[in-house]
């Protein structure tokens, strides 16, 4: 944390994320522990966490987690979705009631399945109808907000200090093969329930330090393919961007990487590898309006992995350790060590360059 003079100069946001490479699972109480060290780059305005492979008893069923603002709000969205959903459970998501977080909405989890008919006349798959769908809820029904919204996975996010979230939400009582958490300090927004990380759609979330100067450009083109950013922060244009790029586009992770932190053409044209150079043209050329410029570190969650990614001049500090089978990633040293304190091998990813670690296959 710089300083000058007596004024303290936040240098953004908290990030942090652990993931298991063999599949086992973990409570979320770890992750929560991180986030400790690191409260100073928080301000109250908004925590969250995402937790991977923590409803297996439900992992064919797209977990839905909303926020209502009443209870007809919820009556109104239920009827919506009965319409084109099976839904197997219905309830209220546990929290503890603690001082620290006030003013809960109505939080809300659905376990669904769309139906087979409705997806055969629309011509759809599954997976772009439940992201149309989070998009009409969280678009056009006031009140209700869809933040959450991938298979055996769950956002948990809130008003609050990330460490008091995290105790809200009773994640020591989840377990998961990856986690991610978030501590926002937010610069242009307000704080909300609904703008705090993770920033979700699917099985895709993101946590983000740092601030996206290109967000206009950025918006006007992916709401061209249909996303919708309303929720008042940058972030989201980021989740839509990576679910654009890999799920609908097909790119892997490393070309998502290269759009959105897409080197400069000077770096490009001194690749001694024709086809890499090649490549990386075809992207910059193809996908110029999704570069993301701006001081950003991010870690994108997704069914089985994580990557961590820093902007191409590495703004925002990131670092990665690694223990056994385990991988750690935070905004400081401090929070990988409250995690595991004989972590090894503590390294700083270059700007650009994306850190990619999934699970073994057939492990989670």
């Amino acid at each position: 944390m710089e300083k000058e003079g007596n004024i303290r100069i936040p240098s953004g946001c908290a990030v942090a994320a652990v993931i298991s490479k063999e599949g086992k699972r973990m409570t979320g109480s770890a992750i929560v522990e991180a986030m400790k060290p690191m409260h100073d780059r928080s301000n109250g305005l908004g925590g969250g966490f995402a937790g991977y492979g923590i409803y297996p008893e439900y992992r064919d069923f797209y977990a839905l987690h909303m926020f209502y603002d009443c209870r007809d709000t919820r009556k109104a969205c239920e009827a919506y979705l009965k319409e084109s959903f099976e839904i197997v459970k219905s309830e209220l998501i546990p929290t503890r009631r603690i001082p620290e977080i006030t003013d809960k909405p109505i939080i809300w989890r659905y376990f669904v399945s769309p139906f087979k008919s409705v997806l055969h006349d629309l011509q759809l798959d599954e997976k772009e109808f439940v992201a149309r769908t989070v998009m009409k809820i969280n678009t056009d029904m006031k009140g209700a907000y869809v933040f959450s919204s991938g298979k055996n996975m769950g956002t948990f996010k809130a008003v609050g200090f990330p460490e008091d979230v995290g105790v809200f939400y009773k994640l020591d009582e989840y377990e998961g093969y990856s986690w991610t958490a978030h501590g926002r300090y937010p610069t242009n927004t307000p704080g909300w329930w609904g703008g705090a990380h993770p920033f979700t759609l699917l099985d895709y979330s993101v946590v983000h330090n740092g601030e996206i100067s290109s967000y206009d450009a950025n918006r006007r083109y992916i709401e061209m393919f249909g996303y919708k950013c309303n929720l008042q922060t940058d972030t989201e244009v980021i989740t839509y961007i990576l679910d654009y790029l890999i799920r609908v586009q097909k790119l892997t992770m490393s070309e998502a990487a290269s759009v959105i932190a897409a080197p400069f053409w000077s770096t490009i044209e001194v690749k001694k590898d024709e086809k890499e150079k090649n490549k990386l043209k075809y992207l910059r050329t193809v996908f110029p309006s999704l570069l993301i410029t701006g001081p950003f570190s991010i870690i994108l969650g997704f069914d089985g992995g994580l990557m961590a990614l820093n902007d191409r001049l590495k703004l925002r500090s990131m670092v990665v350790g690694e223990k056994d089978d385990k991988v750690f990633i935070a905004s400081e040293e401090a929070a990988i060590r409250k995690m595991e304190p004989d972590a090894e091998h503590i390294w700083a990813s270059a700007g650009g360059e994306p850190v990619i670690v999934t699970v073994k296959d057939g492990e989670f």
